[in-house]
């Protein structure tokens, strides 16, 4: 991307901001959290749209998908063959396109208001307490604003959805009603028709629901919201009746591409892999530590185990995209570790190195290059991520709260 050293030099002052916040126990009001999120976040869209580069998927899957709506035209089927979501987010892109606005600014618009109503939400999940700072944090935080503007993925529009489900569980302060169940399967269903990935937290969800009735209830109306978006395809892209087993196909497969992070970054030799084998035994790996981490975390807060799973995801995952590293972060946040600030520096610095270090080389060859020891530097940023999981709050005891957890790393010794 263009200007790589101020927009790195902006990255690294949201970092030093949210680490001094904590340190010098700020508490900035709710508009200042919002005034300043806005604000980076407006010059990470400035710097990102005048950019010659801009990300792969972003005008070749997200843009299409926006495109195939406007004209009729299923995104998901061939010829277009670039999108592989339902078409929920592809309605929004439609719109911005519909705008006249510059891909490069519209296609930004929407992640990037979702981040910003997540900087809202962080604060709701961590309590009052600490929802001050958690914010603040999370307005700042250099992931985010790389993932939502810069990368214009996805990833914040499914967490803001996520969150504010498990909002609407947790609160306390007033009984737990049918209408409630019934939101709270409206926010995660959401979630999961804007992408996949949260559906592994819908167990962690109904744990939170104090009652067998609206269990039910959440987990129906959580179905029946991505059903919703399926069965209207035919009416809002134009899906031939016939072929919507194929669309099913396409939605629910799993691309096998591997060799970018972690351990399959070993076996393919830091490049890009089609392969279905490692993908298949990642998958079996994967789901088998995510119900091992719940068992471990069933005694624990309910948002302790979210942030256990995500992070345990990252660490055997066969296959991810940077953006993946966001998922953890505003329930990390909301609830941090000691480890904390270690872990959110190192993916940070590693996202950082993937989208501002390696678009710089301006050949395939150059970046194939630069991508391998990349793709091996994940292996530093795992033991980071172990660490950062709640490990002292696995089961009810007198450990200090959360944040007297995190504080501890940041006292001066």
């Amino acid at each position: 991307m263009d200007h790589p050293i101020i927009t790195g030099l902006l990255l690294v002052a949201g970092l030093l901001l949210a680490v001094v916040a904590q340190w010098r126990g700020w508490r900035p009001s709710l508009r200042a959290a919002l005034v300043t999120g806005i604000a980076v976040r407006l010059a990470m869209l400035v710097l990102s749209a005048i950019s010659d580069w801009q990300p792969v998927d972003f005008v070749e899957s997200f843009k299409p998908a926006g495109e195939a709506i406007l004209e009729r035209v299923d995104p998901v089927l061939p010829p277009r063959e670039g999108w592989h979501f339902l078409p929920t987010s592809a309605y929004v892109y439609a719109f911005a396109i519909w705008t006249g606005l510059p891909w490069e600014i519209g296609g930004r618009l929407y992640p990037m208001i979702a981040d910003i109503v997540l900087i809202v939400l962080v604060g709701k999940l961590a309590g009052e307490k600490r929802e001050a700072l958690a914010r603040f944090q999370y307005a700042v935080n250099p992931l985010a604003l790389m993932v939502s503007t810069l990368h214009a993925q996805l990833e914040p529009v499914s967490l803001v959805f996520l969150a504010g489900a498990f909002v609407v569980v947790r609160n306390r302060r007033i009984p737990f009603t049918p209408r409630r169940a019934v939101y709270a399967g409206l926010l995660m269903g959401m979630a999961l028709s804007s992408k996949s990935w949260p559906v592994i937290l819908i167990p962690v969800l109904l744990m939170c629901v104090p009652d067998w009735k609206n269990r039910i209830r959440t987990f129906v109306v959580t179905g029946l919201v991505p059903f919703f978006f399926l069965i209207t395809m035919p009416i809002g892209t134009n899906t031939p009746i016939e072929r919507m087993p194929e669309v099913i196909s396409i939605i629910r497969g799993v691309r096998p591409i591997v060799g970018e992070w972690g351990w399959t970054a070993i076996t393919a030799g830091g490049q890009w892999e089609l392969d279905a084998t490692a993908a298949r035994i990642g998958q079996v790996v994967l789901y088998s530590t995510l119900l091992l981490v719940m068992w471990l975390w069933r005694k624990a807060d309910r948002l302790d185990m979210v942030t256990a799973m995500l992070l345990a995801f990252m660490v055997v995952t066969p296959r991810l995209g940077a953006q993946y590293l966001l998922w953890f972060m505003p329930f990390l946040i909301a609830r941090p570790t000691r480890w904390m600030w270690p872990a959110i520096t190192a993916v940070s610095l590693w996202a950082g190195a993937g989208y501002i270090y390696l678009t710089q080389f301006e050949t395939d060859d150059a970046w194939w290059a630069a991508h391998i020891p990349w793709a091996y530097s994940s292996l530093a940023v795992i033991p980071f991520l172990v660490l950062a999981m709640p490990w002292a709050r696995r089961v009810p005891g007198p450990e200090r709260p959360p944040a007297a957890e995190a504080e501890a790393a940041l006292i001066p010794r």
